[in-house]
């Protein structure tokens, strides 16, 4: 593997954990919490620095609907993440507070609440769309030649995951504070901290298997009307 692609990696997994770490807030406190925050933003700098080539190739090239799709959900990260660091310096009481940048309190919390939960369902839809190349860098990575049963495998066990996951954000009411419908959290201080990253995770999952499955279901819908025509 070549050290760029390492790196990219390296970010990417970074990135993933940072953002399950800072959803269980919690758990860790304002002081963790400010400071994991800082470092996810220097890591999502770095991860556009790493994939600048995509920025020179946004005005190239045809615009396919997957294209479409990706470009969609991208520019709804950078506006997640913008949110999330405008909130979160007004809100410092670490990292930010000797910076003379004070605001609305509450519409700064309303804000920074909402665009965490965009911003993790976004991240987790971003990372499904590149899932195909994170296989197949498994799969070079472990030898493993092209098989039809474990293709199926995989897809079913991706589905019982999605169908867990998708039980979690229900049950854990995340488009309540997606769409701004309350302007307070609810943490749970005595849930076990396993239980609680197993249903982030499993979140993940399912964002990764809608947009992993959309994006196959597009290219082989535009093939398939390539073939007609």
């Amino acid at each position: 593997m070549k050290p760029k692609v390492t790196v990219k990696l390296a970010v990417d997994v970074l990135l993933t954990l940072g953002l399950l770490f800072l959803m269980g807030y919690q758990f860790w406190g304002d002081f963790a919490h400010e400071w994991a925050g800082a470092g996810m933003f220097v890591l999502f700098l770095l991860h556009h620095v790493l994939n600048r080539s995509w920025h020179r190739s946004l005005f190239q090239g045809k615009y396919n609907p997957v294209r479409v799709l990706q470009l969609v959900i991208d520019l709804l990260v950078f506006l997640s993440m913008a949110g999330l660091m405008i909130s979160g310096v007004i809100l410092s009481n670490y990292v930010f507070a000797a910076l003379p940048i004070r605001g609305r309190m509450g519409f700064a919390r309303l804000l920074h609440m909402a665009a965490s939960y965009w911003g993790f369902v976004l991240m987790a839809l971003h990372l499904g769309l590149h899932w195909g190349m994170f296989l197949e860098m498994a799969r070079k990575a472990l030898n493993l030649r092209p098989s039809r049963p474990r293709q199926v495998l995989l897809s079913i066990l991706g589905g019982c995951v999605a169908v867990y996951g998708l039980i979690a954000f229900v049950r854990r009411n995340l488009i309540t504070y997606m769409l701004a419908r309350t302007h307070f959290v609810f943490f749970d201080f005595s849930e076990p901290i396993p239980l609680f990253y197993l249903d982030y995770l499993a979140m993940i999952g399912t964002c990764i298997f809608l947009a992993y499955y959309a994006a196959r279901f597009l290219r082989k819908r535009a093939g398939g009307e390539r073939q007609i025509r």
